[in-house]
């Protein structure tokens, strides 16, 4: 068989990725996509609308255009991930593929997993293999990546722990898990008049026809997709630690804001938005504390 790692790359022979799944894991192909069994109490309002909002034509689009494709996020996560060329990469929840329309490369294999099937299909473009599977119970083998990683993941998934534990068993010795884009708990526990604020954000985006906001419909189904990104919901620095470490991994967590690079891997945490400032300040948080910092990245490499 033979598969294309990237547009720019020469195609390299390997196995079916049929052979990557456990021996008890269901799969079909449906239009070249690798489609696999999600468990009926899976099937969430979260997991339902992530398939329809990454799915969608124009809303993954606007999403592919807008998110995570800025030199800052590029520099990020080259020095986080190192050179993954001849490597197993497994990007979970690559929705439309942005990670790898970053960085670009030649991994050996490039798998691409996520709910949304037409999502899974603007990603298979762009060299993914394609693997429409729940992040929270993966039908993948353990121990068969060298790089593991989820961009703006956990938080789409309903049980957050499982779904870090999940992408954690696919990791081979000496290889690495890199996790970023989710949102610090602390950070966002936006309070009384602070919250209040915020709620209105939600009108004032749709007026101004913002990227995942243009309109109500749209609107709803982000938000929904999101299923810990609300006020006093979110990830800590504790969970990757108590999660990963018994796992037999060595772990650093990075807080950090969004206009940041590289820079956050000697310690800097960035200057958040106005608005996030301001409404910190009302919740009474100092908004340039390491607390403040709105998404953690964590770096995590297999004893």
């Amino acid at each position: 068989m033979l598969i294309a790692n990237s547009s720019n790359a020469a195609p390299i022979e390997c196995v079916s990725l049929e052979n990557f799944l456990k021996s008890s894991a269901q799969g079909q192909y449906i239009e070249g996509i690798l489609c696999t069994e999600i468990a009926p109490q899976n099937l969430t309002v979260a997991l339902g609308a992530n398939a329809e909002y990454f799915g969608h034509p124009k809303w993954a689009k606007l999403y592919f255009d807008a998110c995570h494709r800025d030199q800052a996020f590029i520099n990020c996560w080259r020095q986080a991930v190192g050179n993954w060329d001849g490597k197993v990469v497994i990007d979970i929840g690559c929705g439309p593929g942005n990670v790898f329309a970053s960085l670009r490369g030649q991994p050996q294999r490039l798998i691409g997993v996520d709910v949304s099937f037409s999502g899974l299909k603007m990603a298979a473009e762009l060299g993914y293999e394609p693997l429409l599977a729940d992040a929270q119970a993966l039908p993948l083998r353990s121990a068969i990546a060298d790089v593991v990683i989820m961009n703006a993941t956990l938080h789409h998934c309903d049980n957050m722990a499982a779904a870090l534990s999940e992408a954690a068993r696919l990791v081979k010795p000496g290889g690495i898990l890199v996790c970023d884009h989710d949102p610090q708990k602390s950070a966002w526990n936006f309070q009384g008049l602070a919250g209040w604020l915020w709620e209105l954000r939600l009108p004032l985006y749709r007026a101004l026809k913002r990227g995942g906001h243009a309109s109500r419909l749209e609107q709803q189904c982000a938000l929904a997709s999101e299923a810990h990104h609300h006020p006093g919901d979110g990830l800590t620095e504790a969970f990757y630690y108590q999660i990963l470490e018994p796992l037999g991994f060595t772990v650093q967590v990075y807080p950090h804001n969004h206009e940041l690079g590289a820079e956050i891997f000697m310690g800097q945490l960035g200057r958040s938005s106005l608005k996030y400032r301001l409404a910190q300040r009302l919740s009474g948080l100092d908004p340039n504390s390491r607390a403040a910092a709105l998404s953690l990245m964590c770096i995590a490499r297999r004893q």
